[in-house]
């Protein structure tokens, strides 16, 4: 079967979903399929850049690519849904979460959003509303994905788990007296609320932080201000290599980003038999993540966060347990790309 992935990308940006992308056509390509993706860049600007890329989406036709037809096209980001193809199947990572859930998120009490804005958020629920509806199918990443879409969009879809990146890469190791915490600096993974939390731990563990982003200068102060250089380490970008050694040995993870969609590091923590220390409002990862089974899972507050890292490091044996369920529960939840081919072209 012949096959295109249509996707966006922000230029200079590669995280989850463009290895979601690229694992997708690999496995496609692995089934037999003939497969291409297409992309074009998505620019997080002023309302009229994101009407632009919605206005360009709208009017690209699948059906008309140089001869070479598509039997079946799979959109995965906003506003790819929007093109033109008679068999059209979504697996979504997310809408624009700005205008939806994240709509006031983070914004002062007496802000009104501008006229442009409200606009923009009208449209796009609208023309999301109509051109989801009219695929043959609607997966999700995730089951928090689905919810979002129902109460916003009135639409029903299935949630169809896919494994992370560097499968069968993943190991477990004798932990060392450290918590890591991969993902990108940014406001929304909330790695403040870790670091926080180890300048109330009494116990003698480190936290390392990995990865990079807007949110690192923030970050960095916090950890002066509070004077937990020695407590805690911002590593910046890793290697594929580190970041599984580094999972590997480590007494948990903390993962407690706001609303989630998915959340690989509670997938990859699993697969490196580590319990996930992660948050009551972290979305995507408490449908992986079980409280005193697979880890713990906390209100979003250092003090919390503080006890439930002591509690592992004071009780080991406890961590290990939660370490080795969570690697059980991965595996009894079928989240294999055999599924998700299996899914998508059937649609």
């Amino acid at each position: 079967m012949r096959v295109c992935v249509a996707t966006v990308q922000v230029p200079y940006m590669r995280g989850g979903a463009e290895y979601l992308a690229q694992g997708l056509v690999s496995a496609l390509k692995r089934h037999g399929h003939e497969v291409d993706s297409a992309a074009m860049p998505f620019r997080f600007g002023p309302p009229k850049e994101v009407a632009r890329s919605m206005d360009i989406w709208e009017t690209e036709n699948f059906e008309q690519l140089n001869g070479y037809i598509p039997d079946i096209v799979i959109c995965l980001k906003f506003p790819t849904y929007y093109l033109r193809h008679s068999h059209k199947v979504v697996w979504l990572l997310h809408q624009h979460r700005a205008v939806y859930e994240l709509w006031g998120i983070n914004s002062p009490a007496d802000h009104v959003p501008a006229p442009e804005e409200v606009r923009l958020k009208e449209d796009i629920t609208r023309r999301d509303t109509v051109h989801l509806a009219g695929c043959k199918k609607i997966y999700t990443i995730s089951r928090r994905v689905s919810e979002r879409l129902q109460i916003y969009n009135g639409l029903k879809s299935t949630p169809l788990y896919h494994p992370p990146a560097w499968l069968g890469r993943f190991y477990h190791a004798p932990a060392w007296p450290y918590i890591f915490c991969p993902s990108r600096l940014e406001g929304l993974k909330r790695q403040d609320l870790l670091i926080k939390a180890m300048k109330l731990a009494t116990s003698p563990v480190k936290a390392l932080i990995a990865g990079d982003g807007g949110d690192r200068p923030r970050l960095e102060q916090l950890i002066r201000e509070l004077d937990v250089g020695d407590s805690v380490r911002l590593l910046g970008r890793i290697s594929e290599a580190e970041m599984v050694t580094a999972y590997a040995h480590c007494l948990a993870t903390f993962f407690g980003p706001y609303d989630e969609d998915l959340g690989y590091v509670t997938l990859e923590a699993m697969l490196s038999a580590k319990p996930v220390i992660t948050c009551h409002d972290s979305g995507g990862s408490l449908e992986f993540a079980v409280d005193g089974e697979t880890g713990r899972i906390v209100p979003p507050e250092p003090a919390a966060i503080a006890a439930a890292i002591d509690e592992l490091y004071h009780n080991q044996k406890l961590a290990r347990q939660m370490g080795a369920n969570g690697l059980e529960q991965y595996h009894r939840m079928n989240i294999s790309w055999e599924n998700v081919i299996d899914k998508l072209i059937a649609s």
